[in-house]
């Protein structure tokens, strides 16, 4: 649970194994100083009409080991990985404006966050290919927020809490799939428009702090119809050939579909969303080719659940069900849009990035609406320690320094919370600890204009209303500029908490307790994003700021990799425990139980841990692979004297009701490690023939 997070950071800290987290990296440390938008002109001069862009998009998997692991998003010890659902992908997308010789790539990546550390290695890797053509202010990396990912991809100790420290295995996986899918992306680059379609979508999400939101002016909320944006901006990409690029598109909802007790990989609503998108337009995820590619990004999703239901009840029988009703919703939503999509992207690309200490920020009073105010050194509150309502922890939320309900606010209110952190009852201060802070505090902030469309991209979870304020702010100076469609991109390029009103603040509820730079937080964003965009409507450029720290040097880790993997004598790797049946009908499942490796050996990144065959005349032919929806890899500890060593692989493949009549049968791959010499080597078992009628 959390409240033992606190004590385990120590003991990882303390007893880690070093464990480098820059293993890969093609060009040593990512340098530092290059200042946003060189040789600038105001927003808009030398590409006012243009409608022709260089567009291209590229996918590639960033799968990390299925078990063996901690998942990131719920922080719960007890949810380690054993087993995939769906591959987790990485979607990239390169726009360059021939018009002003500028270009951006976006990326929507199914993890839980973009750590800091993850940017610096991808742009790291990125110069090394292609010199300055890629830097920290052009690449814009987010995340979909997936809470059934495995973790250990921070260097900082905070979010490594759940791994027991860090994993090189899948910080590097991330990374050099990041990477490949931004080089598809390049080299996929050709002649095109940009598109865009915009349409509400109810009944997909939910605000799960409504009293928080009720804090905030009646004014205000007066001026929108919901308590969270059901707003999609969608942005289609199509070659001048025909050639359907791919979408990304815009929609603020949690990806908590799947809960806390799941144990498989799975990009959850938005990666399910994803999958249908790009299986009804035939993507091929291991074809160098040309693909089209859907990304589902995330935005001001802070407050936003997809359980519409209330509490973790996303109106399935179960989580995958409900994983389904939200992704499909999505799916079919953006499926219109993008039919609908006529409005053409105006302009050129342009953008602005900077670095800002935020725990050291002076927010003047045209930010703060009183006197000036200034931020505060990372920290967590009580209600952190609750979870929200799709993630429920210990305690409550609601626990304030304003109404000491219980022992514990009131001994934290009294001892360890600072007048900067106002009405947040301290638990943990981060941005205290030494030698290094256990959250980031130097963050990255960026402003992408492509066209008519500003990205506004935040390394924070921003509340519904905190969005909103927001994207106001940059309107209000890029309008004048031409700019139409302002979009939050959320969870991008770092990671450090979430963001509240002031007034969410005060009521402490989990998203106002894991704001850790304090109350004033949203007017700083406010506050330097606005100088942001006066500098892209200027045609101005913008002082870096300080250098993040690079801590891949720095990393601990508690747990070993694979010692060896074992079986009974009788029997070899890949074999049959237990078998299918000799025959099937449509709608029913095929379980079959494999001996098995550890899957840490080889997550098998653009592979497979399954294939689902069926018989043509002489040879088999593929039809579902661990990727796929109706496919599950399970992987579990399998005991057999004398070590405790050995393991099983179960599949499951819930058969289409479209699925063709035939021979079939089920085949596993993994890798194996002998306990002799050390080597990984594979394996390959299948099962019976068995007939679906």
């Amino acid at each position: 649970m959390r409240s033992s997070l606190i004590q385990l950071a120590v003991l990882v800290l303390a007893l880690g194994l070093t464990a480098s987290g820059c293993r890969g990296s093609r060009s040593g440390q990512e340098e530092g100083g290059a200042t946003g938008g060189r040789d600038e002109q105001a927003l808009g001069a030398s590409c006012a009409g243009q409608q022709s862009f260089l567009i291209g998009s590229g996918v590639y998997d960033i799968t990390g080991p299925a078990a063996g692991v901690g998942m990131l998003g719920y922080v719960e010890l007890e949810q380690q990985a054993a087993g995939i659902h769906q591959r987790l992908r990485s979607r990239a997308f390169v726009i360059a404006s021939p018009c002003n010789g500028k270009r951006v790539v976006f990326v929507s990546a199914d993890l839980g966050m973009v750590f800091q550390s993850v940017k610096q290695q991808v742009v790291a890797r990125l110069r090394a290919a292609y010199g300055e053509l890629y830097s920290e202010d052009n690449v814009l990396l987010s995340a979909t927020h997936t809470h059934s990912g495995p973790g250990g991809f921070s260097h900082y100790a905070l979010y490594n809490l759940s791994t027991f420290g860090f994993e090189p295995k899948n910080f590097e996986i991330i990374v050099e799939g990041i990477y490949q899918s931004i080089v598809r992306a390049h080299e996929h680059l050709g002649s095109g428009r940009l598109f865009l379609a915009a349409g509400e979508l109810l009944g997909a999400s939910l605000n799960r702090s409504p009293e928080a939101y009720l804090l905030n002016p009646p004014e205000e909320r007066a001026r929108y119809a919901h308590d969270t944006d059901k707003r999609m901006t969608l942005l289609r990409l199509t070659k001048d050939s025909g050639v359907e690029v791919g979408l990304i598109n815009w929609f603020a909802v949690h990806t908590t579909s799947m809960g806390m007790e799941n144990r498989l990989i799975s990009g959850d609503n938005k990666g399910y969303a994803s999958y249908l998108f790009e299986k009804a337009k035939g993507t091929r995820y291991n074809d160098t080719g040309d693909t089209f590619v859907a990304a589902f990004a995330q935005s001001n999703e802070g407050d936003v659940t997809p359980n519409i239901h209330g509490g973790t009840d996303g109106g399935g029988r179960d989580d995958f069900e409900s994983t389904q009703l939200s992704g499909r919703k999505q799916y079919e939503h953006a499926a219109f849009l993008y039919a609908s999509a006529t409005t053409p992207l105006t302009g050129g690309v342009d953008y602005r990035h900077l670095y800002v200490k935020l725990d050291e920020v002076t927010v003047s009073p045209a930010f703060t609406g009183g006197p000036e105010q200034r931020t505060c050194p990372a920290a967590i509150g009580l209600s952190m320690l609750a979870g929200a309502e799709d993630g429920p922890g210990v305690g409550h939320e609601g626990a304030t320094c304003a109404a000491m309900h219980d022992v514990w606010s009131a001994f934290t209110c009294t001892t360890t919370t600072t007048p900067c952190q106002a009405e947040k009852p301290i638990v943990l201060e981060m941005g205290s600890m030494k030698p290094f802070p256990w959250s980031p505090e130097v963050l990255p902030l960026q402003l992408v204009t492509v066209g008519n469309l500003a990205l506004v991209a935040v390394p924070f979870e921003l509340t519904t209303m905190a969005g909103r304020r927001l994207r106001e702010t940059v309107r209000a100076q890029l309008a004048p500029a031409g700019v139409t469609e302002v979009v939050i991109a959320g969870l991008a390029n770092a990671y450090s908490g979430y963001v509240a009103t002031r007034e969410e603040y005060a009521r402490q509820e989990y998203e106002g307790a894991s704001t850790h730079f304090g109350p004033w937080t949203l007017a700083a964003l406010q506050q330097e994003f606005d100088k942001l965009a006066r500098s892209l409507r200027e045609g101005s450029s913008v002082l870096p700021g300080p250098e993040p720290r690079d801590l891949c040097q720095q990393q601990s880790r508690l747990r070993p990799g694979v010692v060896f993997d074992d079986k009974p004598l009788w029997v070899g790797f890949g074999d049959v425990y237990a078998d299918a049946r000799p025959s099937y009908k449509r709608g029913e499942t095929v379980r079959v139980t494999f001996w098995s490796g550890h899957p840490k050996n080889n997550p098998r990144p653009q592979g497979t841990f399954l294939r689902v065959q069926r018989r043509a005349g002489l040879v088999w032919k593929d039809v579902a692979y661990d990727w796929d929806w109706e496919t599950k890899y399970q992987w579990r500890r399998g005991y057999c004297l004398p070590t405790l060593a050995c393991s099983h692989a179960l599949i499951e493949w819930a058969i289409p009701p479209d699925a063709a009549p035939g021979t079939y049968r089920i085949v596993h791959e993994g890798d194996w490690k002998s306990g002799w010499d050390g080597r990984v080597r594979p394996f390959r078992g299948t099962s019976r023939s068995f007939t679906v009628e």
